[in-house]
């Protein structure tokens, strides 16, 4: 994400927790540790930005936990609303493709959303809550349903990070599901650009799909990764049971 902003014309500030986490970046951005859940006034501490992409929430990759609407979605929305009633007009936030549930096929934003997960069900009601916070104070809201991600730096419980690392330990043979599952995947830099455009558009556009709209099994896009890296391992399809909490086939309509 930011190494796609220092693309811009744009003064880049960047909150984190941990600034080291931050070391790898080249260029003129301006990194700041600040826990945006404490009482200090984000904002000015920010330097009064225009723009807010929100991108944190902790509790990932554990979509059952009930933290992300006990903890996670009032503590969001805090932070969030502070931010707005001091002034910041234009709003990126990141939302997930399990706000839809269930719903199998193609999936256009504005669908009902219907989630079965603690977190689909703590991201869509975040969404609901800024969606009526903007009828009394009013501002630029694009809410960004992510699909699936693939990329260096992603959490390594990642599909990706999974499979690059069972190469470089060495291993003879990776572990996954059936691979039958149609998911919409795309790489990091192009959901890096998507979010970023919307985000500088400084439009209230709403619900948005961050999505390639094109389904692909999930077998076949390890093996097209096994084939572009050269890596030279097997695929032991089946060995895990495919997921509860998702249908086996759904993708988003892209309507950027």
């Amino acid at each position: 994400m930011l190494t796609e902003l220092i693309k811009h014309d744009v003064e880049v500030v960047a909150i984190t927790r941990d600034a080291k986490k931050l070391d790898y970046i080249k260029g003129s951005i301006s990194v700041m540790e600040l826990d945006i859940y404490s009482d200090v006034d984000c904002y000015k501490a920010i330097g009064s930005p225009d723009i807010l992409i929100h991108l944190a929430w902790d509790g990932l990759p554990n979509y059952k936990s009930l933290l992300h609407f006990e903890t996670e979605l009032p503590r969001q929305y805090k932070f969030i609303k502070q931010m707005v009633e001091s002034g910041l007009s234009s709003l990126f936030v990141s939302g997930t493709c399990f706000e839809y549930g269930m719903q199998s096929g193609a999936l256009p934003a504005n669908i009902k959303t219907n989630p079965s997960n603690p977190y689909g069900y703590a991201k869509d009601a975040l969404r609901r809550q800024l969606e009526l916070l903007g009828e009394i104070k009013p501002f630029n809201l694009t809410w960004g349903r992510l699909f699936y991600i693939y990329g260096e730096r992603q959490s390594s419980s990642s599909l990706y990070s999974q499979l690059k690392h069972a190469v470089l330990r060495g291993d003879k043979v990776f572990n996954m599901s059936g691979g039958e599952q149609l998911r919409d995947y795309l790489p990091v830099e192009a959901v890096a650009k998507m979010i970023v455009k919307h985000a500088l558009s400084q439009e209230n556009k709403g619900c948005v799909n961050i999505c390639s709209g094109k389904p692909i099994s999930v077998q076949s896009l390890v093996e097209k990764w096994v084939r572009e890296s050269n890596w030279g391992i097997e695929l032991n399809l089946g060995y895990y049971p495919y997921p509860n909490y998702e249908p086996m086939a759904f993708w988003g309509e892209n309507n950027l």
